[in-house]
């Protein structure tokens, strides 16, 4: 399968983010033995895009990031999913920090010293439900030409450092909207145009500078707090052409400079990437003062290091967090070492720290673009699995023209299959060992290893996960089915999710349901006794009152 190209070592690491899965509820009520990461897009466990990424962009020292409690569930299929044994070598990392749980913020996971001893170089973060067509190599080729600095990548190492950084966004009203998807508020600055014309496969055209990047839901309650959207007149001083976007959203890709670990570390109020991290460095490019207010100058110049703090008798610090920034250590000037690089050419550094800038890719939105999209919700699943579905086989369109998501057939086990059913393969993926009997008809479906469809069953745009069992006579559509979940015949279920493992009573009709077990549910002892408590004295308060 054509899942990773052969390209030379970008020399970065790449972080994947494997989080708790929370907008999954029907298929991750227990994240600790299901994770978000293993759920399956178009039968592939869902971190290995994001891996496949990394793979063609030509970064091969991969992390994989999640809490301690998800750590065997995702190692267990490091080892035994053939999709994840399949990579190529060296293998992806995991690394589970004893401080991650499922509420820890992404930022926050950049300050973990685990993380902080890890990351050595510039890295690239990405989220495990990330779904990119786009050849990574391209991102980096644009990263590097407008946002790198050539004394950064090779030079020393030494400050101040000046290489930039690099997001993504993608418009959300595409070929295949989805209701209620997030979006972000996205304010873009265009960039000099290049003096020579640009190859026409070229991310060049698409890059711009990021000045303002918040949640959609942000900035709706900053306008409904100030009765509109304020615009600083610092903005309008540097950018006077202001392309504001409110349908994209933020990829979560994100090509960032080692020195960004340490401006986390310097303002602990950063909370996550993506609205913290990026949102305050795009401000602090015009925004008079936050140069310094961030600690930006300390972090460019290499003065991150903590001075000794001394105590009491009582163990109360005698330098305060306030302190530090009138330290020695914090007045020093940056290294003499960089100023006497200035007349070195091509390495030559700025005898003064600057904002390095943040530049946002905004992937075009026409039919034939490559595929992007983050998958975190249960109707983005059945919508990216349905049109990866569409999506040639190697068997059909040849090894080279391939997508890199295709797979090597459509029906991986045509022996499965009896005679009169209908399937409709060029829109249909069906996986390894899958029965299916006379009389059944799938029609732009995703069927899951180990599944077997009952006779005279109809399935229209669903999604069912591996070991699925379709009883006879059922109608599913736009349903998506959990692992080892079983439909009883004659049911017909209409926009339906049915969790793992739970069984679909025969002749069930329902629409518009999530479908769960009540296992895990039931009151402990201490709360029904609490229950019991507040009705007794709701009991007493009567008597009181009559």
């Amino acid at each position: 399968m054509p899942h990773a190209v052969s390209m030379p070592a970008t020399g970065l690491q790449a972080l994947i983010l494997c989080g708790p899965g929370s907008s999954f509820p029907t298929f991750t009520s227990n994240p600790d033995e299901n994770p978000k990461a293993l759920l399956p897009i178009a039968n592939r466990p869902m971190v290995w895009y994001p891996i496949d990424f990394c793979y063609r962009t030509g970064i091969t020292n991969i992390t994989l990031i999640c809490p301690p409690s998800a750590a065997n569930a995702i190692t267990t299929a490091l080892n035994t999913n053939p999709f994840l044994t399949g990579l190529p070598h060296p293998r992806p990392d995991l690394v589970a920090p004893q401080g991650l749980d499922q509420n820890t913020g992404t930022a926050e996971i950049l300050r973990l010293p685990e993380i902080r001893e890890l990351v050595t170089s510039d890295f690239v973060v990405l989220p495990c439900d990330l779904v990119c067509e786009l050849g990574g190599d391209k991102l980096l080729q644009a990263w590097m030409v407008k946002a790198a600095s050539l004394p950064d990548l090779l030079g020393d190492g030494e400050p101040p450092y000046c290489n930039g950084g690099l997001g993504v966004w993608y418009e959300t009203k595409a070929a295949t909207p989805i209701k209620g998807e997030e979006t972000d508020f996205i304010a873009t600055a265009p960039m000099p145009k290049p003096a020579v014309p640009t190859a026409t496969d070229s991310l060049l055209p698409h890059l711009s500078y990021l000045t303002y990047s918040m949640p959609k839901d942000s900035l709706n309650d900053l306008v409904e707090q100030k009765s509109g959207f304020p615009i600083r007149h610092g903005l309008l001083r540097s950018h006077p052409k202001l392309k504001m976007l409110t349908t994209h959203r933020d990829a979560h890709i994100y090509i960032l400079p080692k020195w960004i670990l340490d401006f986390v570390q310097e303002n602990e109020r950063l909370e996550s990437i993506g609205e913290d991290v990026i949102g305050w460095w795009a401000k602090a490019n015009w925004e008079t003062g936050l140069f310094g207010k961030l600690g930006l100058r300390k972090v460019l110049e290499g003065l991150t290091e903590k001075p000794e703090v001394n105590k009491t008798a009582g163990g109360n610090a005698i330098m305060t967090e306030s302190s530090l920034l009138d330290s020695p250590k914090a007045r020093e000037s940056p290294p003499s070492d960089f100023r006497k690089r200035q007349g070195n050419g091509l390495l030559a550094k700025p005898t003064e720290p600057i904002v390095p800038p943040i530049l946002a890719y905004i992937h075009p939105s026409h039919a034939d673009a490559p595929l992007l999209r983050r998958v975190d919700t249960a109707q983005l699943l059945l919508a990216v699995s349905l049109q990866l579905a569409k999506l040639p086989s190697i068997e059909e369109a040849g090894l080279e023209a391939a997508s890199p998501f295709a797979h090597s057939k459509k029906v991986a086990y045509p022996d499965g299959v009896k005679p009169r059913t209908t399937i409709t393969r060029q829109d249909s993926l069906i996986a390894d060992n899958v029965m299916v009997e006379e009389k059944t008809s799938i029609k732009e479906c995703v069927v899951g290893a180990n599944c077997q469809i009952k006779e005279g069953a109809k399935l229209f745009q669903c999604l069912l996960m591996d070991g699925v069992v379709v009883g006879k006579g059922c109608k599913l559509t736009r349903c998506i089915l959990g692992k080892r979940s079983g439909v009883g015949e004659g049911s017909t279920l209409t926009d339906c999710e049915v969790q793992e493992n739970l069984l679909v009573e025969p002749k069930t009709e329902d629409k518009d349901s999530k479908l769960m077990s009540s296992s895990g549910l039931e009151a402990s002892e201490q709360e029904m006794q609490d229950a019991l408590e507040d009705l007794d004295e709701g009991d007493d308060d009567s008597v009181m009152l009559g």
